[in-house]
């Protein structure tokens, strides 16, 4: 897990902020291709390859086992996130043993607004934080949790 934990950091930190920013999108494309560049299955179906199970969700990148949800988008997204994590780690899916929740801190939010980006609204590491223990009795995969800065 260490190596893993090793290959996300080094796959954001090598994401070069323009000094205008970046938006939401252009984020999550920038992680896209740095973690799909270090061999991270992007966009796998929570359900797999099991067609008797019709879930179309997708999680955003699966290694090993280890999910990554990257969230960028609004806040009311963490409680599907989350879900998606429990459904991947339980019964007959059994396809990962952690989830890595990946997004912005508060800080980097403000610092994007104030170059002209629209990051308002989104999900923040301060507030799944906040959140994540009123899951626990629902989700019982470890989730860690990771704050993108500069």
């Amino acid at each position: 897990m260490l190596k893993l934990r090793t290959e996300i950091q080094e796959s954001i930190t090598a994401i070069r902020l323009p000094p205008e920013g970046l938006s939401r999108p252009q984020m999550n494309k920038e992680l896209e291709k740095q973690l799909v560049g270090r061999g991270w299955q992007g966009q796998p179906r929570v359900a797999g390859d099991r067609e008797d199970i019709e879930i179309e969700a997708k999680l955003d990148f699966l290694k090993g086992r280890a999910g990554i949800e990257v969230e960028f988008g609004h806040s009311s997204n963490i409680g599907i996130d989350l879900l998606k994590f429990q459904t991947m780690s339980y019964s007959a899916l059994d396809k990962i043993d952690v989830g890595i929740y990946i997004m912005a801190l508060g800080a980097f939010k403000r610092r994007m607004e104030e170059r002209g980006q629209t990051w308002e609204g989104s999900l923040s590491y301060e507030k799944v934080l906040r959140y994540l223990p009123m899951f626990k009795s629902a989700i019982q995969v470890p989730i860690f949790v990771l704050g993108i800065d500069e």
